[in-house]
């Protein structure tokens, strides 16, 4: 026991000892970190100071100070715009911190990381930023967890979750109230609270909390530096916007005259000066004082191609737009509109949703259905986008140490997570093809029996109009027959037996024989004459069009509509298969029905031409018409069109309002 005491006290005496020689090493490098942090130092002294400080740290084992020391270089290295290195030396700050459990330099690099990550990876820098968050908070620092938030608000407002980077502003501001207000600092972030407040109110549309916002956050600008007129006239216009915003026209223009009236601002911010000069003129059209109009927004369009911005000429084309179309100038007002179309295409869909809106306003018909459906299929884009991240933030919020310990087990998971998913899907697509492929087999064969049956139904009035003919035929025949046979026999005896009676020679029985005789000549003839024409089959090949006749007078008759129907004799309709009369006929009843139940015809016209081996058929009405372009195509129009293909022809229509419609169909004859 005795031995123990002794060994204890020599150990804490040679630590104490060790400690003491390490002190001018200690100071060394804090002194190498302090001065390299200098920003009035050339950026190569303060990069060998902190390189010195890094390698004495390292060469001692100070691990406290080698963190220390990369936490350094990586805040050098991110000035200098290396982000390489900046990562370099800040993740080997954090695991070696996460080594040592020092709390106050993990917050300090996440703080750093999340900074970093803001404009590069959101996702990222919200999870940085709020594992700091949580550090700050453990180590009761309310100014750096306050600043902390201020990043968070500013990424939700960024992705629109705009209710969450109210109470995230509200939360950080609550923290500043706790601490000296007389701080400078403290007093600087809660102008960017203020302000980010003003935008969300802004975004939101509530006006009055928006100008309450950004009026706390000028007046904290000009008691904490008025001589910062760089920030004060951003506030300044922030302030006059949300004046114009709600109204206040004659505010808002009071407001933006004090920021144009620096005479410098144009030389040392032009593309600023061209925003507050562009919101200048919109409140000056708002308040409807345009004697400065349209001159201020050329002006101001003209300072951004001097300086080859083309970013901030998006709200001004789409406010001269507005103008000229308020004053009824379309030309120029449709020019501006697509101007700013274009451009928002490269930049911002925000602005690209106000110009499709702006382009749906301007222009008419089947152009502005095109944009406004282009606004409203953007605009539910942004909002699935919306709905999709803005639980994200909330989600990462609660990730922990546990779930980074249990990766492999979730990466594990996902995996069969993923196979299950691909099984499901290829399953899917399969039962979706063989779903398809029935249904379109279904199709198929419905067609099939449609084809059929319209087959079966021209056949069956094919077989009635020849059974018909024959019976026309027979009978004119049996006439003949009757002709020839009987009362042509029964003249000629008639005429042999006035020849035997023609021995008397007196002058008057021999004048008024052979004026019998020739009578009954003539009577010969003209029977024989009648039995030939009857033989004759002259009405060969009409059937068809007698079918189209019918077709025609029913259903005009039944639509109270006058037709005309012309065809050439040229046409053998013999020579034609029976799909095509099938067609012709089912396209001309569909054309006679949307005559009636579309046109408000009195009248229709159908003729058939042969050109060419081909038989163009044309169907024309005196109805109120139809523009073809915006006219969306009726099963009717498809069934013409599938009838029409089967057929190998083309089908054309000619239409226009009030002036009647033309059907025109070309069909080769095989």
């Amino acid at each position: 026991m005795k031995y123990k005491f002794w060994f204890l006290l020599c150990l804490l005496t040679a630590l104490s000892h060790s400690q003491k020689s390490l002190g001018p090493i200690v100071d060394s490098i804090e002194y190498y970190i302090n001065t390299s942090s200098s920003k009035k130092l050339d950026k190569y002294i303060r990069l060998k100071q902190a390189n010195r400080a890094k390698i004495l740290a390292e060469n001692y084992q100070l691990d406290s100070l080698i963190v220390d020391a990369n936490v350094n270089l990586a805040a050098i290295y991110n000035n200098q715009e290396d982000y390489n290195l900046f990562l370099f030396y800040s993740h080997e700050a954090y695991k070696l911190a996460k080594r040592l459990k020092d709390t106050t330099s993990l917050a300090l690099v996440n703080k750093n990381l999340g900074y970093y990550y803001y404009d590069k990876i959101p996702d990222s820098a919200y999870y940085y930023n709020d594992k700091a968050e949580k550090l700050y908070r453990h180590l009761n620092d309310n100014l750096n967890r306050a600043i902390v938030l201020l990043d968070i608000a500013l990424l939700q407002k960024q992705e629109k979750d705009l209710t969450g980077s109210e109470l995230t502003s509200v939360e950080a501001l609550s923290l500043l109230d706790k601490l000296d207000p007389n701080n400078d600092t403290v007093k600087a972030y809660q102008i960017y609270l203020y302000n980010n407040l003003g935008q969300v109110f802004k975004i939101l549309e509530q006006h009055d909390e928006e100008i309450i916002y950004f009026e706390r956050a000028l007046d904290g600008q000009l008691a904490l530096n008025a001589d910062n007129m760089g920030m004060v006239n951003n506030l300044q216009n922030n302030l006059a916007v949300a004046y114009k915003d709600a109204g206040k026209y004659n505010l808002a223009i009071k407001l933006l005259e004090e920021i144009l009236a620096d005479k410098n601002l144009l030389k040392t911010r032009p593309d600023f000066y061209a925003v507050v000069l562009d919101n200048y003129a919109h409140a000056l059209q708002l308040a409807d004082n345009t004697e400065q109009l349209p001159n201020l927004y050329h002006r101001s369009l003209k300072i951004c191609d001097s300086i080859d911005n083309d970013v901030y000429t998006i709200i001004t084309k789409q406010h001269l737009a507005k103008y000229y179309q308020k004053y009824g100038n379309m030309d120029s007002a449709k020019y501006y509109a697509y101007q700013a179309k274009t451009i928002s295409e490269k930049y911002s869909k925000d602005d690209l949703l106000r110009s499709l809106l702006l382009l749906s306003e301007l222009e008419s018909d089947s152009v502005a259905v095109k944009y406004y459906d282009a606004y409203i299929k953007l605009s539910d884009s942004l909002l699935k986008n919306e709905r999709a991240t803005r639980n994200k933030y909330a989600r990462i919020h609660y990730e922990t140490e546990q779930i980074e310990r249990e990766n492999r087990q979730i990466a594990k998971e996902r995996l069969w997570l993923l196979i299950i998913s691909v099984v499901l899907i290829i399953a899917s697509i399969l039962l979706y093809l063989v779903i398809t492929q029935r249904n379109k087999n279904k199709e198929l064969k419905l067609i099939q029996q449609q084809q059929q049956a319209n087959e079966e139904i021209y056949n069956l009035m094919l077989s009635q109009n020849e059974r018909i003919e024959e019976a026309r035929v027979l009978e004119k025949k049996r006439i003949s027959e009757e002709l020839h046979d009987g009362v042509l026999g029964r003249l000629f005896g008639t005429r042999l037996s006035l020849d035997s009676l023609n021995m008397n020679n007196s002058p008057e029985a021999i004048k008024t024989r052979s004026e019998y005789i020739d009578g009954l000549k003539t009577i010969e003839n003209d029977i024989r004459k009648v039995s030939h024409e009857l033989n004759t089959d002259f009405v060969s090949g009409s059937g068809f069009i007698d079918i189209i006749k019918t077709l025609v007078e029913t259903q005009t008759l039944a639509y109270e509509i006058d037709y005309h129907l012309d065809y050439e004799e040229i046409i053998n309709w013999d020579d034609v298969n029976n799909k095509m009369k099938i067609h012709i006929y089912r396209i001309i009843q569909e054309t006679l029905h949307n005559i009636y139940k579309h046109a408000n015809a009195t009248r229709v016209d159908i003729s058939f031409k042969l050109k060419n081996n081909v038989i163009c058929l044309a169907i024309s009405d005196d109805g109120t018409g139809f523009d073809v372009n915006k006219a969306k195509s009726g099963i009717g129009i498809k069934n013409m069109n599938s009838r029409i293909k089967d057929i190998n022809g083309t089908l054309s229509i000619v239409s226009s309002k009030n002036e009647g419609t033309t059907l025109t169909i070309e069909a080769p004859i095989a």
